[in-house]
C-alpha cells in the first residue's frame, strides 16, 4: 500500500483541487506492538481521507507530519479520535499553510527520532518538564537558565531562540553526544530545550535526565506552537527568523530578522532549496540573484549538468554520482558552499 504516481502528475493533480489544506503534526511515544500492521491501517485509513504527509511508526510511538484537506478534517478528527493510539493526541497546526506534501507515505521505522542511542541511555518514564509558551518565554529570562536547540545546524541557521546554544550537527545521532559534551559542567543549571515540534525534545530530555542534569525543561509542542501562542499572546517572541519544516514549504517565517546568509555569494538571506541537479540535490541556502544565475543550482558544475541534454544526463549520472559522491565524503556530507562558484566544483 503505496503512492506509485510520479510527482509530475501529484502536481497536476493537487493544482487542480478546489478546497484548501491544514498542515498538522502530531507524535506520540507509546508501545506500538505490531508497527507494520498499525501502518496498514493508519495508511488505508488516511487514504481515504485524501491525506498526503510523512508518518514514520515504531515500536516506541508514532511521529507524523500531513496535510488535511478542510473538507474532511472533521472526518480526520473523528478518525484519530476512535484510534486508541491517536486519542486526545495534540496536534499542532502549521504557521503558514501551502503545499506542503504531495502524496501519504506511512513508513516503518526503528525509531521515531533517529538518535541511535541504546536504552539504557534513557528513560522515557523521566523526561523534561514541559513549559507553555508563555511559561517558556518566562523561565528562559530567569538566572542560571541555558537555552539549547535540539535541531540539526542547518535549522538554526535560519532561525532560532535569542542566546541558545545551537549545535554544529548535521544528523540526528550527531545531537545528544554533541549537546552533553557542550553542557558538561552546567549539570546544576536549567536546562531549556526546543526543537520543532516538541518530538526531539522528549527522549533529548530523557537522556539528559540519565546523564545527571537537575533541572530540564522542554518548549511544549516545540517552535510551531510557540509561534502560534505568540500570535494569539502578543508576547515578544524570543525566537527570530524562520522555522526550517522537513516539506516542500522548506520553512515558516516566524519575525522578519533574516539571519543566515546565500551559501554562494554571501549576501543576506534565508530561503533553502534542493540543488535543481536531482543527482547531487543538496540542501543549501541561495538568494534570488544566485538562483537565476545558477539556475536553482549549488555550482556552475551542478548547473552545466542540467544544461545538457536528458539523454546526456542519463549517459552522464554514473560519472555525475562517483564525482558528487567524492566531494560528499570529502566534506563529511557537511555543505561548505561559500565561493563554490569561484572553484566550479
Amino acid at each position: 500500500m503505496y503512492n506509485k504516481k510520479s510527482r509530475e502528475q501529484l502536481l497536476k493533480e493537487y493544482q487542480k483541487e478546489t478546497f484548501l489544506r491544514k498542515t498538522v503534526s502530531f507524535y506520540k511515544y507509546c508501545t506500538i506492538k505490531n508497527p507494520q500492521e498499525y501502518r496498514d491501517s493508519l495508511y488505508q485509513s488516511f487514504e481515504q481521507l485524501n491525506i498526503f504527509g510523512r508518518i514514520y511508526v515504531a515500536n516506541e510511538g508514532i511521529n507524523a507530519q500531513i496535510s488535511v484537506p478542510e473538507n474532511t478534517f472533521e472526518l480526520f478528527l473523528s478518525t484519530i479520535n476512535q484510534d486508541p493510539i491517536l486519542q486526545a493526541i495534540q496536534l499542532k497546526f502549521a504557521v503558514e499553510d501551502g503545499l506542503s506534501f504531495l502524496k501519504l507515505k506511512v513508513i516503518v521505522k526503528k525509531e521515531i527520532v533517529a538518535y541511535g542511542i541504546k536504552s539504557h541511555e534513557y528513560d522515557m518514564n523521566h523526561t523534561g518538564k514541559h513549559l507553555t509558551p508563555v511559561e517558556y518565554n518566562q523561565s528562559i529570562q530567569e538566572k542560571d537558565s541555558v537555552i539549547v536547540d535540539m535541531r540539526n545546524y542547518y535549522e538554526s541557521e535560519v532561525g532560532r531562540f535569542q542566546n541558545a546554544i545551537t549545535p554544529d550537527a548535521h544528523f540526528s545521532k550527531e545531537l545528544l553526544p554533541m549537546v552533553a559534551n557542550q553542557l558538561a559542567g552546567q549539570e546544576d543549571k536549567k536546562i531549556h530545550l526546543y526543537c520543532t515540534g516538541g518530538i526531539r525534545c522528549e527522549k533529548a530530555s530523557a537522556y539528559l535526565i540519565q546523564k545527571g542534569f537537575k533541572e530540564v525543561y522542554q518548549l511544549g509542542g516545540g517552535i510551531i506552537q510557540y509561534a502560534q501562542d505568540q500570535k494569539k499572546y502578543g508576547f515578544k517572541s524570543q525566537f527570530i527568523g524562520k522555522n526550517f519544516v522537513f516539506d516542500d514549504r522548506m520553512s515558516e517565517r516566524i519575525t522578519e530578522h533574516v539571519l543566515a546568509h546565500c551559501h554562494q555569494c554571501g549576501t543576506k538571506a534565508d530561503s533553502h532549496k534542493n540543488c535543481a541537479n536531482q543527482t547531487c540535490h543538496l540542501l543549501f541556502i541561495q538568494c534570488e540573484n544566485c538562483a537565476q544565475n545558477y539556475q536553482d543550482c549549488c555550482s556552475k558544475s551542478c548547473q552545466e549538468f542540467v544544461c545538457l541534454p536528458k539523454e546526456e544526463q542519463l549517459k552522464n549520472r554514473e560519472f555525475e554520482n562517483k564525482r558528487l559522491t567524492s566531494l560528499k565524503l570529502s566534506t563529511k556530507f557537511r555543505p561548505k558552499l561559500k565561493g563554490l562558484q569561484k572553484n566550479a566544483v
